[in-house]
């Protein structure tokens, strides 16, 4: 299984997902590889940060040849992740391609919601030449009990092929904190409820990937 994780806006937390969603993979005993496909190389910064053994290795591979030099390595992991470049179409687009399912991270606000059009219009391109490309968004960064936090998912129901997972990640300081130490919250603090969001995320993830193959 091979999830990307994108958005043609940046900020909204691919990068966090992404290292999260590998190091649950990794821990719940598969073996997993992330890929940080963004020029600015935030996971790669992320695994040099950290002192503990790794959980997974991570490679750079931000450039355009993704889609067709991905799949010789992805055959040796279980499940890949690609953290994939913002405002990039080239990158983006070879992203899409070398993916079975990408995940549009959305925060509750109408700046995401609005961009999240350019990014469903890639993944339609996308879909021409591989119809059997999956994606979903995620609701990202949702601060509980606010008018637009309820909202979000009713604003993303304009994208009709696309559906909004159930599993929500909110806003919470332990993703930063962990972040800063090189760990993903799955080890900083594995009884957290950010470490449930994740664990949900990455079960819908796989539920999805399954009706996929079915």
């Amino acid at each position: 299984m091979i999830i990307g994780v994108l958005n043609q806006k940046g900020g909204v937390g691919k990068t966090t997902i992404a290292i999260n969603l590998a190091a649950t993979y990794a821990k719940s005993g598969l073996r997993v590889l992330l890929v940080d496909a963004d020029p600015q190389g935030s996971a790669l910064q992320w695994s040099a940060a950290r002192d503990a053994e790794p959980l997974f290795p991570v490679i750079g591979m931000a450039k355009p040849s993704l889609h067709r030099d991905l799949p010789d390595i992805a055959k040796d992991y279980q499940v890949v992740i690609i953290d994939g470049a913002p405002r990039v179409n080239e990158l983006g687009r070879a992203a899409i391609l070398a993916s079975d399912l990408v995940l549009i991270p959305v925060q509750p606000s109408p700046y995401d919601i609005w961009a999240a059009a350019d990014t469903v219009s890639l993944i339609q391109e996308a879909q021409q030449f591989k119809p059997d490309l999956k994606c979903a968004f995620v609701i990202n960064r949702k601060i509980a009990n606010t008018a637009i936090g309820r909202d979000v998912g009713d604003a993303l129901a304009q994208f009709e092929h696309v559906p909004v997972l159930n599993a929500t990640l909110h806003q919470r300081v332990i993703y930063a904190e962990s972040a800063g130490q090189g760990l993903a919250v799955i080890e900083a603090e594995p009884n957290s409820e950010a470490a449930r969001e994740i664990a949900a995320l990455s079960k819908a993830l796989t539920s999805t990937n399954e009706k996929k193959a079915a």
